[in-house]
């Protein structure tokens, strides 16, 4: 029985899906529930598993093909739970004619080749993908090292970079074995060395040939090539150009900029980071004490935590923090739901579980959607200074830069510290200049004096 691989739906809003990578080829068995293709929307990453257990007899549309939902990309040859008669007992027991498969109706013939394993299911991820082509590399070749045996750009450098240094131990190791060896006293034993003296020649060949594309690489590159290379917008790519493009169309959008003194959070962090690692798990980062100054400052100025709908203003009486994740495939923005309520452990906790699903793919469209306040850190790439976009329909977005020694005056000296210069977007139609210039202050003081977290909350 044959069953359809349709494009199963992912969220109300999403209608279209791109097809990023497909894990199985044609001819190859499947498990029930098993993935075998990677979706890409423009929120998420999806596998699609197996509906049934069997044999993937057709693909119908190939990896970079955008696809509806309900369309059918395969099919798959439902397997019946019996054994196919392929093996050397079968043989003996129901003989064919010459030129006759012993494979099942709709399976491989046993003599063709095809991928299986960990390396021929490995996620590609797009960096990794980019760098498989630059180096000419297939993915099957490369042994996959990141999470959920995703294949990194650092596994494809590793594999060329060893298959650019010769194995000379191995071949001197060979070749002395070849010397030492007797001579075969037979056909068998002489077509035996033959073959495993071809094969050494092959290996060799192989590497010559691989050294001299490397070369001719590193020569056009040396004489400055003028390439270029035309890619496809991804689906998220695509949503967060609009998406941005939007809230400069439609918002009134301006900032304003503070500096913090982070000496207080600093030190409070030095003094109890072990203590609270080894009671929660998770290390006590800068992140969360931002969540909860944010969360107070919001409570003071509402305004920046409501949307506009329309002809109307709705203020929220809840705070869901909108945490930015950079990723290969491009920003998400995961929220914390209710983040009031959370405790410096749990807003860490949650930040940890986002950051690690975001990069693997498995993020869930629930995880994305909502939010009414936005925290974006620049400052884990090095961004002294910025301005931050605000994510519709929200009204504000904090933005966090790079803590910087700098020097500063201090009770009429002058006193090195280190400081970070925070950025406040904010939409200027319903959020005021007083409104805005003083949530920011109220920003500052509370992380200059995080007591206040405590007593103030």
């Amino acid at each position: 029985m044959s069953v359809e691989l349709k494009i199963p739906s992912v969220g109300e809003s999403i209608t279209e899906a791109l097809i990023a990578q497909w894990f199985k080829s044609e001819g190859d068995t499947v498990e029930k529930d098993e993935p075998v293709a990677e979706l890409e929307t423009d929120k998420v990453t999806v596998e699609l598993p197996a509906p049934v257990a069997g044999v993937l007899v057709s693909i119908s549309r190939q990896e970079g093909e955008t696809v509806a939902v309900g369309d059918i990309i395969g099919v798959i040859a439902e397997s019946d739970g019996s054994s196919a008669s392929t093996g050397p007992s079968a043989n003996a027991a129901s003989p064919k004619s010459e030129g006759e498969s012993d494979a099942e109706p709709g399976q491989p013939s046993p003599s063709e080749p095809r991928q299986t394993g960990a390396r021929a299911a490995a996620h590609v991820l797009p960096s990794a993908r980019r760098a498989l082509a630059e180096y000419g590399l297939e993915a099957d070749q490369v042994r996959p090292t990141g999470p959920s045996g995703r294949l990194l750009r650092e596994d494809v450098e590793r594999h060329a970079a060893a298959l650019s240094e010769p194995d000379a131990e191995h071949d001197t190791a060979e070749d002395a074995q070849d010397s030492d060896a007797d001579q075969p006293k037979d056909k068998k034993a002489k077509g035996k060395k033959d073959k495993d003296r071809d094969k050494k020649d092959r290996k060799k060949d192989r590497r010559a040939e691989e050294e001299a594309e490397h070369a001719v690489r590193r020569l056009r590159e040396s004489a400055g090539e003028r390439a270029e290379e035309i890619v496809p917008m991804s689906p998220i790519r695509k949503r967060i150009a609009e998406r941005l493009v939007e809230a400069q169309r439609v918002a009134a959008l301006l900032t304003t900029f503070n500096e913090v003194d982070m000496s207080a959070v600093v030190a409070l962090r030095q003094k109890h980071r072990d203590a609270f690692e080894n009671r929660h798990g998770v290390k006590l980062g800068f992140m969360s004490f931002f969540v909860k100054a944010a969360i107070d400052a919001l409570r003071q100025f509402p305004q920046i935590n409501a949307e506009v709908r329309g002809t109307d203003i709705v203020y929220r009486n809840y705070y869901d923090i909108g945490m930015a994740v950079s990723t290969d495939r491009g920003l998400l923005v995961p929220v914390l739901r209710n983040a009031e309520t959370m405790s410096f452990a749990e807003i860490e906790t949650t930040i940890g579980d986002f950051v690690e699903r975001a990069r693997s793919g498995k993020i869930r469209l629930d995880d994305l959607e909502g939010g009414t306040f936005t925290i974006t850190n620049g400052g884990v790439f090095g961004s002294m200074l910025s301005t931050p976009i605000v994510n519709p329909p929200q009204s504000g977005v904090l933005g966090l830069h790079a803590i910087e020694d700098r020097p500063i005056a201090s009770d009429g000296q002058v006193v090195i510290h280190p400081m970070m210069y925070v950025a406040l977007s904010y939409d200027h139609r319903i959020v005021d200049g007083r409104e805005a210039v003083t949530f920011l202050r109220r920003i500052k003081e509370t992380i200059e004096d995080p007591t206040r977290i405590l007593l103030e909350s």
